[in-house]
């Protein structure tokens, strides 16, 4: 499946989130970016990063930033400021680490500097480590909370969250009133703090909603409705996570696999005791990518994350649970692979109201 950038996706994001005059302003630079207005461009960028900024757009700020920089940095570089455009583009690619751009939309000096940013994070990135984690915890929590709207509302990041029973009774209110009602109730059932003026799970789903977003979106699909999204939302960061070409022998279906280690060898490498550090480099050590025969042009990758015991909710009967999210031509993008352990995981980790309305 072929990642190409979509930068369209923030522009659908936008109407439910922004102020009704950001998304023009955002249309606007990419059309004046189109044709070939650079500046222009870039002087619209900064009048949508002004007007971003009004009391109450918290959230549109945070939806806004990652489509912002990039175009800042695609219309630097086509300026012939490529030192500047790199800087952007570094700060778009924490947002969107696997992002890559189409050459045949892209002038190649914006494709050049793009490139050129993504080597300069991966020198500079460790080859180890809670990278997910590091990013989540300087990711800026939402201000308010986003209005709700209550047609489609269940169809929202909030899906993760229903119960099937929720699902079913949410559909069958038929007017605005009661729906707004079960909403409010929702959420104040799940507040663990109700003697407090905030909610803290809710806020915290929020930002777990932002993050996905700003993260993890696909195509024309927000980041929190994707599978990683899922399992973001409803664990949070993984203790560590990593990504590397996906080899014949790790489709299932197909046992003629080209790792030099088999999967009971890399799992094992998980154990063992040690500090964190440690066992990282045991994973990285059968995992990483000197350990497999690859075609340096496949388009295929699995990604993994790990998530050990401390952060995996309780009730979970393992040390250690392992998500692997597929991308493969005529397969899919991000699939996650439906392991017993993953499924126990996601069902248990759904919270469930905890005092009655």
């Amino acid at each position: 499946m072929r990642n190409a950038l979509a930068l369209r996706l923030l522009a659908a994001l936008f109407p439910a989130v922004l102020g009704a005059t950001l998304p023009e302003l955002f249309q606007k630079a990419k059309e004046e970016f189109k044709y070939g207005s650079y500046a222009a461009s870039l002087a619209t960028l900064e009048k949508l990063e002004r007007e971003s900024t009004a009391p109450g757009l918290e959230s549109a700020r945070t939806a806004l930033r990652p489509g912002l920089v990039f175009y800042r940095g695609a219309n630097l570089a086509a300026l012939g400021r490529a030192d500047e455009a790199r800087a952007e583009f570094e700060e778009f690619l924490a947002y969107q680490p696997n992002a890559q751009l189409d050459p045949a939309l892209y002038p190649k000096a914006v494709t050049t500097a793009f490139e050129s940013a993504r080597k300069s994070r991966q020198h500079e990135r460790p080859a180890e480590g809670p990278v997910l984690a590091d990013a989540y915890r300087s990711f800026p929590r939402p201000q308010g909370h986003a209005a709700e709207a209550v047609d489609g509302w269940e169809q929202g990041p909030v899906r993760h969250l229903l119960s099937p029973e929720e699902a079913r009774d949410y559909s069958r209110l038929a007017d605005p009133v009661s729906r707004s009602e079960f909403i409010a109730n929702f959420w104040k059932t799940r507040d663990p703090r109700p003697e407090t003026p905030e909610n803290e799970f809710r806020e915290e789903f929020d930002k777990r909603v932002a993050f996905s977003d700003s993260r993890f979106a696909q195509d024309e699909v927000r980041g929190s409705l994707t599978d990683r999204g899922k399992v973001f939302i409803l664990l949070g960061p993984p203790t560590y996570s990593g990504r590397r070409r996906l080899m014949t022998g790790d489709d299932a279906a197909d046992p003629a696999g080209l790792s030099r280690y088999t999967p009971s060898e890399q799992h094992a490498a998980s154990g063992g005791g040690g500090s964190n550090a440690g066992m990282q480099a045991r994973v990285e050590h059968v995992t990483g990518p000197a350990t497999v025969l690859q075609d340096a042009s496949s388009p295929n990758w699995v990604e993994i994350w790990h998530y050990q015991r401390a952060v995996l909710p309780e009730g979970i009967p393992y040390q250690e649970v392992v998500f692997q999210f597929v991308t493969k031509q005529g397969y899919g993008g991000n699939v996650l692979q439906r392991d017993p352990s993953a499924l126990a995981t996601l069902e248990k980790a759904r919270p469930t109201p905890h005092r009655s309305s």
